[in-house]
């Protein structure tokens, strides 16, 4: 059982290999998005107080900056990175109650101290990515920002080194890539439906108290301290993908203290569980068409060429050098990473080739490298974290039933994705082991700073429309949008200097650009 939105390390690799590229061409500005600026450098006064009434344990606490140590994803990171840990209430009702540890991992400003800004908090999606992990190979990409933050990321709760979640032994994960997550009988259906009890309850067991405290709403509260706890007065943030989710929510919970908020590779907040598989559906149905097209193929005559490929492997697997065999969703699975960057197209086609020919190994190469599977079984843990944070946070449990009805849409909308994405409307929460919170998350942000909206017109993951969405429910005059017309997930750092330009005017010296305004 597979969701894909989330920003994996090629989609990282692709989102900021151009960097700062930092053009002249800029936006406007304007509070209003209509063309001016705020005042550059923050006020130096204190951080606001809408912590305070948390005890002093917490906002008090000086965290105790050191050299990083290897983590079991790699080596300490070098150079003048360097890791604390950040104490949070594990439950946010009871502030003065037990307490869990945040990984936190920051590089100071390399600037002067008077052209300081703040602190730059990064979250790299998911959920479940590892800011710890993934901040120190982008560090030279943000040297610009480097110039006047002190660049900060961290693994969030339940993720990593943050009392991070793990479901399942690995070599139960690969025990799992046999269930067939497009059941055909009743049989496979109870195995499929099984499946997913069997790793909710392995979820549980793992997070134990935290399994009910780990909700993107409790992270923003764990952002809002950390801005305090950092000396900042304002929240300044590049959020990615599920990054981008986050980002508004802490917006709504915390709208004064919203600094320069970029939110790139937009997820839809108006849409529910449903909605979401709907939206991913049509992302990578449109992304893989432009793929189709750039290989000069008819977009509908190669999709459905894909999609008698995909039930042949699920009829019979095919077996691949590594012993193993690749099942219809690792297939699935290996075409959708390629697509999340344009510069992977064509690693898609010789691995399509190869598995028409009966040889699935480089299709299952790439889906291990969307699961994090390393060449001796391992395997990370984003997904588990994954899982366990958005099925707190969905409150929707669409039915097997319900699912099924669904299936026609699902195929009209993607002959590929559809049949796999509308069964994991019902998979994804079955039966899980807690409630979830709400069926949209709430954003809205009267009286906050313009937050800047990425839009990307070919993202397969988080689909262009969402960042309109996203821009509208923050309010007028709050969410301003930048559409980048492109290919791939994210606009910032995919080579367009229209888009790396505004984005730095904006965190760099504050200017808002028009809303509306597009990058060709």
């Amino acid at each position: 059982m597979a969701r894909f939105a989330r920003w994996t390390a090629l989609a990282a690799a692709a989102l900021l290999v151009a960097g700062c590229s930092g053009s002249s061409e800029g936006g406007e500005g304007g509070n209003d998005g209509n063309g001016s600026r705020d005042n550059g450098k923050p006020s130096a006064a204190a951080p606001s107080g809408t912590t305070s009434g948390l005890p002093a344990s917490l906002t008090a606490q000086k965290l105790d900056w050191a050299r990083c140590k290897a983590t079991s994803t790699g080596p300490a990171p070098g150079g003048d990175w360097r890791c604390a840990t950040l104490k949070v209430p594990l439950d946010w009702a009871k502030p003065k109650g037990e307490t869990i540890g945040l990984a936190l991992i920051r590089s100071k400003s390399s600037g002067s101290s008077d052209d300081r800004i703040g602190s730059l908090l990064f979250n790299f999606g998911g959920p479940g990515g590892s800011g710890v992990d993934y901040l120190p190979p982008y560090g030279p990409t943000f040297s610009k920002f480097h110039e006047r933050y002190d660049l900060v990321s961290w693994d969030p709760r339940g993720v990593s080194a943050s009392e991070g979640v793990r479901c399942r032994s690995n070599k139960d994960i690969q025990a799992a890539e046999s269930v067939d997550n497009t059941p055909d009988t009743a049989a496979e259906e109870t195995t499929y439906l099984k499946d997913a009890i069997d790793f909710g309850k392995g979820c549980q067991k793992s997070a134990g108290k935290l399994m009910g405290h780990v909700s993107t709403t409790d992270t923003a509260r764990d952002m809002d301290l950390m801005r305090h706890v950092l000396g900042d007065q304002k929240l300044h943030y590049f959020g990615i993908s599920y990054g981008t989710e986050l980002g508004g929510v802490y917006a709504h919970l915390f709208p004064k203290n919203v600094g320069r908020l970029v939110l790139d590779a937009v997820v839809d907040p108006s849409a529910d569980m449903v909605g979401h598989a709907k939206n991913q559906a049509t992302g990578f149905q449109r992304a893989l068409e432009g793929y189709l097209e750039s290989t000069g193929q008819d977009p509908e005559e190669g999709s459905r060429k894909i999609a008698d490929l995909l039930k042949r492997i699920d009829a019979e697997p095919l077996p691949t050098a590594s012993g193993r065999d690749l099942t219809q969703q690792l297939a699935l699975t290996g075409i959708v990473y390629p697509l999340y960057s344009k510069t992977a197209w064509p690693t898609l086609t010789s691995a399509l080739d190869a598995a028409e020919e009966g040889d699935g190994t480089e299709l299952l190469a790439q889906a291990d490298g969307y699961n994090e599977r390393d060449p001796s079984g391992r395997y990370a843990t984003v997904t588990h974290s994954q899982r366990v944070i958005s099925c707190l946070d969905d409150k929707s449990r669409p039915t097997p039933e319900e699912a099924k009805k669904l299936l026609p849409e699902f195929r009209r909308i993607s002959p590929v994705f559809g049949e796999s994405m509308g069964w994991d409307t019902a998979g994804w929460c079955h039966d899980w082991p807690v409630a979830g919170q709400h069926d949209t998350p709430e954003v809205s942000a009267p009286g906050a700073q313009p937050v800047l909206v990425v839009g990307n017109t070919g993202d397969p993951a988080t689909p262009y429309e969402g960042a309109r969405k996203m821009a509208d429910e923050l309010g007028k005059g709050v969410g301003v949008q930048l559409t980048w017309k492109g290919d791939g997930h994210g606009a910032y750092g995919s080579g367009s200097d229209c888009v790396d330009s505004t984005v730095n005017d904006y965190l760099l010296d504050g200017t808002v650009p028009k809303d509306g305004k597009v990058c060709g």
